[in-house]
């Protein structure tokens, strides 16, 4: 992508639009339309992040280039609009066999919009490499401006199985984190959880 993509205050990424593409690109451009959308894949910064690796176990050693940062250009989730949300109260409540994590969403800018609030796990010591984080659940809400709602994402804990070294399917036991925000590098509320 080189320099120039620090410099423009937008990017539109319309992929395959179809027939009507023209139409919905303009609505956006001219503001007639609130883009919600949000990237399924993270957008390395430059070739020395690829290939990108999501497992692996953080020791504290840091991989990056002298000269490049090491954060991606655009992280997964990632996305645009023309207002602004704040998130706020988290509450997380583990029952026998769900964790749910509850919190508010407010619209704090002068236009109606749409947010795709994301909910992410990590479990920082485990006895495998896991993704430094695993997107759980999502969901996207439409709030007109100073519109506040409480959001209910539910995680059964039957989600946080993986395979292990034997190929069989284990929750492990122990605290688990959880992150909540606009991607997966724009994290507002953070949380945590014991599995027994």
């Amino acid at each position: 992508t080189g320099d120039w993509i620090e410099k423009v205050p937008a990017l539109i990424q319309a992929w395959y639009p179809g027939q009507e593409g023209g139409t919905a690109i303009a609505e956006v451009l001219f503001g007639e339309y609130n883009p919600a959308g949000r990237l399924p894949f993270t957008w390395p910064r430059h070739v020395g992040q690829l290939p990108l690796y999501y497992n692996y176990k953080p020791t504290g050693r840091l991989y990056d280039y002298v000269d490049l940062p090491a954060t991606p250009l655009f992280p997964f989730g990632y996305g645009l609009s023309y207002t602004r949300f704040e998130y706020s109260d988290l509450s997380v409540e583990k029952t026998e066999d769900s964790v749910e994590a509850s919190f508010t969403v407010e619209n704090v800018g002068g236009r109606e919009g749409d947010e795709v609030v994301q909910l992410y796990v990590r479990k920082p010591v485990s006895r495998i490499a896991r993704p430094v984080k695993e997107l759980k659940r999502f969901k996207r809400i439409r709030l007109k401006p100073g519109e506040k709602k409480r959001i209910s994402l539910t995680i059964d804990l039957e989600d946080l199985a993986f395979l292990d070294q034997e190929l069989k399917r284990v929750v492990e036991p122990g605290v688990y984190e959880i992150y909540i925000g606009a991607s997966s590098e724009d994290i507002r509320l953070r949380g945590s959880f014991k599995v027994d």
